[in-house]
């Protein structure tokens, strides 16, 4: 039976139950006792390892069948859940995490989890901990070997046999490296030079993507000596400390685990050829949240599997880019049947156009998708953060329903994971400097996502130390960025915008914003590639806010179109608050901005003619104006204009390449009459 043509909804359904797994697991920590949210879990892990020994992936199914005995315990009330249990769980689906992104890139989903495996089978005969098979000491740390599998083992062992020197190291990169990878790099190079790398941990795959936190282990042979391997590590820079201990037989002896790794590698295709029988029905579609019964080998009905179908994101981009050609189209030809005043053919296109509205609500939503999707994976790595540096988190979501284009979820992922990292490692203070200054052991950070006009906000908001600006602009001097004179007339923004500057960083210098500027010159180029930027309000001792803003980026919208002498503009009726006419005598002047009164509060007044400098126009001999008011949140604006033509369904075609970036412009569209209308961004204006 061919089964490549099943991969593509394994590894989707497959994504859906590990983040429901997360999820779940989560729940659990903060519920320890409530055995419904186990079922749950135990029924999700039960599905995957079918789905896994169906398609053939034998290691994903070992390690899925292996949790699931200690899910079992714990559900039948042999088992209670503790710290350790839940650490050894949440390896357990980092790894087959990394399975399935082994088989979407080709892979056999095959990984090293002996020493994860090692840890469940204790779990489950009741051993507390498995003793560990060697430990280095050394300036009063203490670093636990990863396992080695039956091949490593015996290898190291004829090595020493063999007269060689066989060696564990663990090496510790600084926290302030912005090149980590580069780093372990260097390492292995120079050690490759003198001998062979066994085995490392995480894996080699994992360091080079940047998916380790500053620190590696890893087995060598060489006829170097062990302190003259440890000075030459240090001597690589940002290297901050390296334990080397040369490993005798006995140590290994007692290191190998043989019969655990060799029932977990071997058996598991037995087994789940048998199971595979009973699973495959289950594999169809399988909801773990609705399932809070035991493991009764029940069936799942039907209809829920014809219910939603998954389509490639790049024809949904070409049934958008053909739809924008047709609403071109359709409005030209209702201006055509305007002007023939035909009407059989006015009635024609009337009804071509509702259809097409119809059609385009349909098209637009199939594109959106709510944040959740990129959310979902936030709180575990908020949890595992925090846990690794000591730290008391809380993370709160809000406005997960907000949705957004599927282009910019796809993209914006990585920018809120750095603004996250940040938060938790360098925002919130550790317990005993929050508990010094008066704060709850716990810090907070706020997730939040809102729609505002034709944009969507996304804000990081963290009640921790805060950003100092005089300590910011010291460094900033000190280092070339500004100088002391540009500095005295910046803003507080301007002053936290020099964090997004490449490379800089503040972590060697002030520990209340350390490593602030870490990564965050990427974070700012990736939301600007999407159309957006990112804004930073922070209060000394109180708390630092990450606004990100993000266009909906719908090819279509709604729009006012408005006339300017010779030239049209459109602007998005999502940001209008309403049209009316202002008499000029009643435009004041204060403080040298002209203002109007708007249901009894004063709004700036911008002459649209002045701001965009149109030729041919002068509202100066009027005396009532025209104005379209809009907001950006709580702000309002009124912008004069010279007339109204009307509402219209608009496509937005982007300025290319060529032309810069123009203050209060968003884009242009093309109107049935051929004519090219620019689009007026009132976030733009009112900034």
């Amino acid at each position: 039976m061919d089964m490549n043509q099943y991969l593509s909804m394994f590894i989707d359904e497959s994504n859906d139950h590990l983040q429901s797994l997360n999820e779940k697991m989560l729940e659990l920590e903060n519920s320890p006792e409530d055995l419904s949210i186990v079922q749950v879990i135990f029924r999700s892990a039960h599905t995957l390892k079918g789905m896994a020994a169906t398609m053939g992936f034998e290691d994903l199914a070992s390690l899925t069948h292996k949790m699931e005995n200690v899910l079992d315990l714990v559900r039948n009330e042999k088992l209670q859940m503790k710290e350790s249990i839940f650490d050894v769980l949440f390896q357990s689906l980092d790894a087959l995490e990394s399975m399935v992104q082994n088989i979407m890139g080709g892979g056999e989903g095959k990984l090293d989890v002996t020493s994860i495996v090692s840890s469940l089978q204790a779990i489950e005969k009741g051993e507390e901990s498995l003793p560990a098979p060697a430990e280095v000491i050394e300036s009063s740390s203490k670093t636990s070997m990863p396992a080695l599998d039956e091949f490593q083992n015996s290898v190291l062992l004829q090595s020493i046999t063999d007269g060689q020197g066989v060696m564990f190291i663990h090496v510790t990169i600084s926290s302030t490296s912005q090149l980590k990878a580069v780093r372990a790099y260097m390492v292995f190079d120079m050690l490759e030079r003198s001998g062979d790398i066994i085995k490392t941990e995480p894996s080699v795959q994992e360091i080079e993507q940047d998916q380790f936190d500053y620190e590696f282990s890893l087995y060598y042979i060489t006829q170097m000596q062990a302190e003259d391997v440890k000075k030459a590590i240090l001597n690589i820079s940002e290297i901050e400390k390296a334990e080397v201990v040369l490993l005798t037989e006995e140590m290994l002896v007692g290191s190998s685990e043989v019969a655990a790794t060799v029932e977990v590698m071997e058996k598991p295709k037995e087994r789940s050829q048998v199971e595979s029988s009973n699973t495959n029905i289950e594999t169809a579609k399988t909801n773990p949240v609705a399932e809070k019964k035991g493991p009764a080998n029940t069936k799942t009905s039907a209809p829920a599997a014809s219910k939603t179908i998954r389509v490639d994101i790049e024809r949904l981009d070409v049934l958008m880019n053909l739809f924008s050609e047709l609403l071109i189209d359709r409005s030209r030809l209702e201006q055509l049947s305007n002007d023939l005043a035909h009407t059989d053919l006015i009635e024609t296109v009337a009804h071509m156009s509702r259809v097409s509205s119809d059609l385009q609500n349909i098209v637009l939503k199939l594109r959106m998708v709510p944040v959740d999707t990129v959310f979902n994976r936030f709180p575990r790595m908020i949890r595992d953060l925090a846990k690794s540096l000591d730290k008391k988190v809380d993370l709160v979501i809000s406005g997960a329903e907000t949705e957004l284009d599927r282009t910019v979820i796809d993209e914006i992922g990585d920018p809120l994971v750095h603004l996250l990292r940040n938060a938790v490692d360098h925002g919130v203070e550790s317990i005993s400097a929050r508990v010094a200054s008066g704060k709850s052991e716990t810090g907070t950070i706020h997730l939040r996502a809102f729609h505002s006009g034709n944009h969507v906000f996304i804000e990081i908001e963290d009640d921790g130390a805060g950003i100092y600006r005089d300590k910011l602009l010291k460094i900033a001097i000190s280092r070339g960025v500004v100088t002391e004179a540009e500095s005295t007339d910046m803003t507080d923004e301007q002053v936290f915008q020099l964090l997004f500057a490449p490379g800089f960083s503040t972590a060697e210098t002030i520990s209340d914003i350390s490593g602030r500027g870490v990564g965050l010159d990427v974070v700012k180029a990736k939301i600007t590639s999407l159309g957006g930027n990112v804004t930073i309000h922070s209060v000394p001792g109180k708390g630092t806010n990450f606004s990100v803003q993000l266009p909906l980026t719908l090819s279509i919208i709604s729009a006012m179109l408005i006339q300017l002498g010779s030239e049209k503009y459109a602007i998005p009726l999502s940001s209008i608050v309403e049209t009316g006419i202002v008499k000029k005598e009643k435009i004041r002047e204060i403080h040298g901005t002209k203002m109007i009164t708007f249901r009894e509060s004063l709004v700036p007044y911008v002459s649209l003619a002045e701001f965009f400098q149109v030729e041919g126009y002068s509202d100066a001999e009027e005396d009532e104006i025209e104005i379209v008011v809009i907001r950006k949140g709580d702000q309002l604006a009124a912008l004069a204009v010279d007339d109204f033509i009307g509402q219209n369904e608009i496509v937005i075609k982007t300025l290319g390449k060529y032309l810069p970036v123009i203050q209060g412009i968003s884009g242009a569209t093309i109107l049935g009459d051929g004519q090219v209308a620019l689009i007026v961004d009132p976030n733009g204006l009112i900034k």
